[in-house]
């Protein structure tokens, strides 16, 4: 019974599967943990086609403020998304990630958690859990100037910005949240590919024209329509979401936005 008790505080399985994976390791706890995280594996490959639709976006920032760190972590249901030991797991993740810095999300899921991968750590407690869940998106940003976090919507939305000149933190902070607010696509015009704009140029002059608008005058309103396009897509040229009669650019003044990352559920 003791040994049943220690391997359900070590799992969190349930007494008779406890049972069980102790009477088939021969009494060895550690072996019986093993039996249970392949039993939780297969129990997750099991529900490899259901989708782990619910989630959270966790984010964290070094003390330094020179590195930020995002990641998506999903379950089926949003009652597991606020159960203590999905909440427990996903920290322990970011924390790893924090101390290891893995540069994309292959790295993340091969370090080690408990002794084990977190790939097979995250499958054993689907298997606990009962739900498919699933790390779906990791990302890493470094900056030698500012690095800034935000989490909206209790989670639901995380943003990171890095900013190219050092102790910026308030700034970088507020761009952050217009990153999350404003959902832009780009930096600035310059970054958005021009087939993209050459995709908008064709739908403006196609409407221009079915409207009746002179040829000679297309190309000077197709131009205002080009700037609407840039302050709706790009973050330097949108409306500051703190102050409307501002644009992003107006806070930056010289300092420049090198990499924006955002993540929505």
């Amino acid at each position: 019974m003791e040994k049943i008790k220690l391997l359900r505080e070590k799992s969190g399985a349930g007494m008779v599967d406890c049972q069980k994976a102790l009477a088939e390791a021969g009494g060895e706890i550690d072996k019986a943990m093993e039996i249970l995280r392949k039993k939780g594996i297969a129990k997750a490959a099991k529900r490899s086609d259901r989708d782990a639709g619910e989630g959270v976006i966790k984010v964290a920032l070094s003390g330094d403020t020179k590195t930020g760190y995002i990641m998506e972590i999903n379950a089926e249901t949003d009652f597991v998304v606020r159960s203590e030991k999905f909440q427990e797991f996903a920290e322990k993740v970011m924390k790893l990630a924090m101390a290891k810095q893995p540069k994309n999300l292959t790295e993340l899921m091969a370090l080690n958690i408990d002794g084990v991968t977190i790939k097979d750590s995250l499958d054993s407690l689907s298997g606990i859990i009962g739900e498919k869940l699933d790390i779906r998106k990791y990302e890493m940003l470094n900056s030698n100037g500012t690095v800034a976090v935000y989490s909206h919507l209790g989670g639901k939305i995380g943003a990171l910005v890095a900013l190219d000149k050092e102790g910026q933190s308030d700034i970088a902070y507020d761009v952050a949240m217009q990153v999350a607010a404003a959902n832009p696509k780009y930096v600035k015009p310059e970054d958005v590919l021009a087939e993209e704009v050459e995709k908008e140029k064709e739908i403006y002059k196609a409407q221009l024209l079915k409207e009746g608008k002179p040829e000679n005058m297309v190309d000077k309103i197709m131009a205002g329509k080009l700037n609407k396009f840039y302050e709706e897509v790009c973050l330097v040229k949108q409306e500051y979401i703190k102050d409307e009669e501002k644009r992003v650019e107006d806070i930056l003044g010289d300092i420049k936005v090198e990499k924006f990352i955002r993540y929505g559920l």
